[in-house]
């Protein structure tokens, strides 16, 4: 990754100047900035070595090492071993795509059959007491911003309800203040009304408070540790709970200890060494799993995207091949995780990847705050000034009932749910 790759989203001259002089004072005065790996007053600490297992594999790993022989090797495997998995993320895997894409399709045909699951997000409220540079919450970016009340979250799961889907990922900004623990449990309680699966995005929490979601119908979590580089983390994050990056990255752990049936990881790739980000999402999927062997684990992939005030945000050197070579390594060595695949991407990629390896998509996907009618009737949600900005640009636009048919076209069993409550 070149220089100007680095800090080409950091340094942007669109970023408010009160945003830049906190930037400029924090890099030039590093004493001012707070330890990434020391915990904040009311932070859970948990005993758990798998971010020691992580780590150690993570910054061990030296993908240019890696020969065509290796990649062989590890697809002639009938299990692919950790090690395995690093030739199939490493550069000499690119030439082998096709033979990654054949052999992570059997493995998702063998454990998944021919479905794919269809959810959609929906974001309650976009204030955020984090500086992370690359978000459009961020708390200095100068955006709309809006907290939904409980008769506006009615309104809008039942507009999306209305349309036929079964399974939501409730969203937030990461704001105890606003978007405290009681808020996000009595959104939950109103989706149960409307929705058979429940996910919440929202930022870490301790182990029970996560129980308490959980009772309040919270089936799963999906976490972002952003990025697993430590240095780089604390680059990006410059203020806010967020900052802390051992409670963040410990927050799928405390969720299954509270009982959630469910838990989601993923690197925002294009932050840093997306290959070394992309090796330490699946071991820390894989290191819990065989801890928690009874939870249901799953992958996301998302790269960066542009954000309101900076449409210079890109991902940088992770193209589509690349995105496609992480997508294919992750099914062969965790074939029976699922992948979501997001609507960052082109709707192009996401009905080719869902045929090979991904097994979730998201449809009628809005990341504004309360603008879903206005999305569904066709209107232009971007200038309802009652509704919140956006935390980034979707790519992918397809509604719920032209994501079905896609699906279906495509030779794939769309699923909205597949759990049934007693």
């Amino acid at each position: 990754m070149n220089e100007e790759t680095q800090v080409y989203f950091i340094d942007s001259d669109v970023l408010p100047e009160k945003a830049l002089a906190r930037k400029h004072m924090l890099e030039q005065d590093p004493s001012s900035r707070t330890d990434p790996m020391k915990y904040m007053p009311g932070m859970e600490v948990i005993e758990s070595d798998v971010k020691d297992k992580v780590l150690e594999q993570m910054n061990a790993y030296d993908y240019s090492l890696y020969t065509a022989a290796d990649v062989e090797r590890a697809l002639s495997h009938d299990t692919c071993s950790i090690e395995d998995f690093k030739a199939l993320l490493s550069p000499a895997a690119a030439p082998y795509l096709e033979q990654m894409a054949r052999r992570a399709e059997v493995e998702t045909k063998n454990h998944f059959g021919n479905t794919v699951y269809i959810f959609t997000p929906i974001y309650i409220a976009n204030y955020c007491q984090n500086y992370c540079i690359y978000c459009g919450f961020n708390c200095y970016n100068n955006i709309r911003r809006k907290k939904l009340s409980f008769e506006e979250i009615e309104h809008e799961m039942k507009v999306i309800s209305d349309t036929g889907m079964e399974e939501i990922l409730i969203l937030t900004g990461e704001s105890r203040t606003y978007s405290d623990v009681k808020y996000i449990g009595e959104a939950v309680k109103i989706a149960r009304k409307y929705f058979r699966n429940i996910g919440i995005e929202i930022y870490p929490v301790n182990t029970d408070e996560y129980r308490y979601l959980h009772e309040c119908g919270v089936d799963y979590v999906t976490v972002f540790q952003e990025t697993y580089d430590i240095e780089k983390y604390e680059t990006l994050h410059l203020l806010g709970h967020k900052r802390v990056w051992p409670y963040r990255f410990d927050a799928q752990e405390r969720a299954l200890m509270g009982g959630m049936r469910g838990a989601a990881f993923s690197a925002l790739l294009g932050l840093a060494d997306f290959r070394k980000d992309a090796l330490a999402t699946a071991l820390h999927a894989y290191y819990l799993n065989r801890k928690y062997p009874h939870a249901e684990l799953s992958l996301s992939c998302p790269r960066l995207r542009p954000i309101v005030n900076n449409d210079k945000i890109s991902p940088g050197e992770v193209g589509e091949r690349e995105l496609c070579q992480v997508l294919c390594a992750y099914r062969i060595f965790l074939p029976f995780v699922g992948i979501t695949v997001s609507s960052r991407e082109t709707a192009e990629f996401r009905n080719g990847i869902a045929k090979i390896c991904a097994t979730k998509v998201s449809a009628g996907v809005s990341t504004g705050i309360g603008d879903h009618e206005d999305k569904y009737e066709g209107k232009d949600a971007a200038a309802d000034e009652a509704a919140g900005d956006e935390q980034f640009e979707i790519s992918d636009g397809r509604s719920f009932a032209k994501m079905y048919a896609d699906m279906e076209q495509g030779g794939l069993q769309p699923v909205l749910n597949d759990y049934i409550y007693v």
